[in-house]
């Protein structure tokens, strides 16, 4: 198991925790730059780092948005405040890198600003002073193949020759899902300080690591800087708040990846004119509004296992319902959850997950179903003794075929 983090120092408050640092940021890194994207938690990130940079004669401040195009006008009005600032060198991105299309099986992908796609673009093409599009970066592979993912963007934005080690500040929390927590918490890739991850992969450069100051921070702690500082903030969240949606519900960023397009149907909602434009944008996305949260896309409920089928059967039934080669990445990950399992146990894999691995059959079939490339979801494992021992024993009632 790799580090664990340190835990929240109970004598400060979280604010003052994430200003720190931001200025350990500055005292390690040649340069620092924010990545927002107009959300509640990249705007924490946003004001706290101008606020450092300020008091650092750091200014300006260096700030990235991709534009994602399927986004709420009312987020692209913030992002123009934003960019407006004197104190700001906003970068806005809008260039066709890759992302995932949870709504289609046989298109997992999609790219936004595609000038193939020119015609089903959702918004008409931002001409603020700050874009930045495809004629800007000649570099920019444009084959679709070879189109880069966010993170594969780091050697076009920030060549080492050029800016040195680069901290990218961005609003990661762990409190958001058992992926971001096991990320920040938990992984052996780190340098320098428990908040920092270090970047370095087949497709991200080593000189950018990820910066995470405010990752235990709670949502009431987000909310509570604009309120308590006066900052500005995208009002995209006081829509989907009149539409009756919570704040775990309220999203900003295009939800068509395999957990965010849970909530396509607010969209229909809140906002219409959007909506018409987002679902004729990606394949399937008209259907997963009606049925994201359905058995169909592994939400809910699960098919039930033929008593004589195996579970790699099963899961292989589902697995054969992708094209290649993602048939094979989806194959590759549940491959390294059965590794990992084993890993930490010598016990077999059942249904229900292990209190020891937080790896089940179950899990790894909604992997299958969905397509997922990053097996988001896993079941929580717990040192807690209380539920550590219902876990493990739900785990022996399965295993020896006792009933509850």
């Amino acid at each position: 198991m790799g580090k664990i983090a340190k835990k929240r120092d109970i004598n400060r408050d979280v604010y003052t925790l994430a200003l720190e640092r931001i200025n350990r940021t500055y005292d390690i890194f040649d340069n620092v730059v924010v990545m927002f994207s107009g959300g509640k938690d990249s705007t924490v990130c946003l004001n706290m780092t101008l606020q450092v940079a300020k008091e650092r004669n750091k200014l300006p401040l260096q700030v990235y948005f991709f534009d994602e195009e399927a986004i709420p006008y009312e987020t692209i009005e913030y992002v123009e405040r934003v960019a407006d600032l004197p104190e700001i060198k906003m970068n806005w991105l809008c260039l066709p890198v890759k992302h995932r299309n949870g709504c289609s099986r046989n298109h997992p992908h999609w790219w936004p600003w595609a000038p193939e796609d020119k015609e089903k673009w959702c918004r008409p093409y931002p001409t603020h002073k700050s874009v930045i599009g495809l004629d800007d970066i000649p570099n920019f592979p444009r084959n679709i193949e070879e189109r880069p993912t966010v993170p594969e963007c780091n050697g076009l934005l920030f060549p080492p020759q050029d800016w040195g080690e680069v901290g990218i500040i961005m609003g990661i929390r762990s409190e958001e899902s058992l992926m971001r927590y096991r990320t920040i918490l938990q992984t052996s890739e780190k340098r320098y300080e428990d908040y920092m991850i270090n970047l370095k992969s087949k497709t991200a450069l080593a000189n950018c690591v990820k910066v995470c100051p405010i990752y235990d921070m709670k949502t009431v702690d987000v909310w509570s800087g604009p309120q308590k500082f006066g900052w500005d903030y995208n009002t995209t969240y006081d829509i989907l708040e009149k539409v009756g949606l919570t704040h775990l519900q309220q999203r900003c960023a295009p939800p068509y990846g395999e957990e965010p397009m849970r909530g396509l149907w607010q969209y229909s909602i809140a906002f219409p004119k959007l909506w018409d434009k987002m679902q004729s944008r990606v394949p399937g996305a008209a259907t997963a509004a009606r049925y994201a949260n359905t058995e169909l896309y592994a939400f809910g409920g699960l098919p039930d296992k033929p008593k004589d089928t195996s579970w790699e059967e099963f899961i292989q039934y589902f697995l054969n319902k992708h094209p290649e080669p993602y048939r094979s990445k989806v194959a590759e990950v549940i491959n390294g959850f059965v590794g990992n399992h084993y890993k930490k146990t010598t016990e077999p894999m059942m249904g229900t997950h292990h209190p020891e691995s937080g790896i089940g059959w179950k899990f790894l079939l909604r992997i299958a179903m969905r397509g997922d490339f990053k097996g988001r979801k896993q079941p929580m494992f717990t040192s807690n003794k209380k539920q550590y021992a219902a876990q493990k024993k739900a785990y022996e009632v399965e295993r020896h075929g006792q009933k509850r």
